[in-house]
Order: structure tokens, then C-alpha cells, then sequence
């Protein structure tokens, strides 16, 4: 049972998160709501997110939406930022971390309410330097929690000028850099629990092909409202788990 629950959750976050960023906001508390430790479902998360943003982002660099070299400038970004953040979280307290997971999932919460702006990406968009910084504070963070990243760095390219699903491959390749140096951290840590990281990734990796697949067909909106909804919810669990 708790296996298929995994799978079921690793699905919807990943499937949401793919197309509107913050699917970490239903993945990694409803885990924390199984009753699992904070440190093993954060590492779970980054070892699920490894293949789930791989895998979109090949799809989207099949589809020539942007190039290798498009994105090859924010690796040391991400790096860094993955490792620092996973170092962090991993020097932490379990209740320290619990008590973190609620204030920034209340962040994370008020920043996925953000409009995205509609921009209109020229011939000749490049990254601009100014936004490096930025980045690699989202994958310090990333590295430490994580639930509403991808919200802020699709709001980061898409600013920079990017279109839409060039914004969608960037976050997910930089998604998948930040994780891979976050797991790391966690693993040697001796926080990753196989026997629930494989079926949640399992769930991750089929729903981030199929929001794939629905990006040029579903209305991100719907998405949203069912993110936003969800997200209290689980926040009012999280703190009633926390307090009795």
C-alpha cells in the first residue's frame, strides 16, 4: 500500500512540477505526512528528481528547443549551489529541519502565486549574467528543501526573455545538475532509504513524460489551482504534525 501511494505521489508532483513548477510542495510533504524522517525524503526527492529532470530535459533537447550549449554555463551554478545547500540540510536536526520545511514551504507557497510574465523570446536570447547569482542561490536551496524551485527559476528565465518550453528545458536541466550534487551529500550522509526512493522515483519519472507529452496541450491555470489548494492543506497537516 504505502509502496503504490509513493508511486501515485511521486507521479503527481513530478507531472505538476514539470508544467508548473512546486510539485515538490505536494511530493515532500505528503511523504512527511507517511511518516517518513525529513533527511530521507528530502534525499528521496533529489534522487528522483535526477531522472525526472533528465529525462524531460532530453526530450526537450530532442525537440531542439535549445542546445547543450545553451545550458552548459549554468553547471557550476547548480553544482556548487546543490552541494552547499545538501551540506546545510544534512548538519541539521530532524526537528530543526521540520520546523524549517514549514517556513519555507509557506515562502515557497506565496512565490508560486507569482504571474509569470509574457515575454516574447528574440533570435538572439542569451542568458544574462546578472541572473547567475540568483541561480545559484535557488540551487543552495534546492539543495537544502527544495519545494518550489522550479517556480522560481521558470520565473527566471522566462524574465531573462526566454520562451515558455526553452525556460521549461533550462529549469529542468539545472534542476537535475543541483539534485545530482544534493544526493550526493545526503548518501554519504547515510540518509537515503532505498526502499522508498525507488517506487517514488518510479512515479517521478512517468509523471515528468507525461507533462512532457500534455505541455503544448493542458492549461497550466488548472494546474495551479489544484497546486495551491493542495499545498494548504498539506502545510495545516504539516504543522499539526508537528505541534501533537
Amino acid at each position: 500500500m504505502t509502496e503504490a501511494l509513493l508511486i501515485l505521489i511521486g507521479f503527481l508532483a513530478s507531472f505538476i512540477g514539470t508544467l508548473a513548477g512546486s510539485g515538490g510542495m505536494i511530493g515532500m510533504p505528503a511523504m512527511l505526512l507517511l511518516g517518513f524522517p525529513i533527511h530521507s525524503v528530502i534525499a528521496t526527492a533529489k534522487f528522483s528528481n535526477i531522472f525526472a529532470s533528465f529525462s524531460s530535459f532530453f526530450v526537450l533537447i530532442k525537440q531542439k528547443e535549445l542546445t547543450f550549449y545553451d545550458v552548459s554555463t549554468l553547471i557550476p551554478f547548480a553544482l556548487l549551489g546543490g552541494l552547499i545547500g545538501g551540506l546545510l540540510a544534512n548538519s541539521l536536526s530532524e526537528n530543526t529541519m521540520n520546523i524549517i520545511a514549514i517556513l519555507l514551504l509557506v515562502s515557497a507557497f506565496f512565490l508560486s502565486i507569482l504571474k509569470k510574465p509574457q515575454v516574447k523570446e528574440s533570435h538572439s536570447w542569451s542568458l544574462p549574467k546578472k541572473t547567475y547569482p540568483g541561480l545559484f542561490g535557488i540551487s543552495v536551496y534546492d539543495g537544502m528543501f527544495g519545494p518550489g524551485q522550479a517556480t522560481l527559476l521558470m520565473y527566471t528565465f522566462l524574465n531573462s526573455g526566454a520562451a515558455y518550453l526553452k525556460s521549461l528545458a533550462l529549469t529542468r536541466f539545472q534542476t537535475f545538475i543541483s539534485c545530482l550534487a544534493a544526493f550526493i551529500t545526503y548518501l554519504a550522509a547515510g540518509n537515503f532509504m532505498w526502499e522508498m526512493a525507488v517506487f517514488y522515483a518510479l512515479g517521478s519519472l512517468g509523471g515528468a513524460q507525461t507533462a512532457i507529452f500534455a505541455a503544448r496541450r493542458i492549461s497550466t491555470s488548472y494546474l495551479h489551482l489544484i497546486l495551491h489548494s493542495v499545498t494548504i492543506l498539506l502545510i495545516i497537516q504539516l504543522i499539526y504534525r508537528l505541534l501533537f
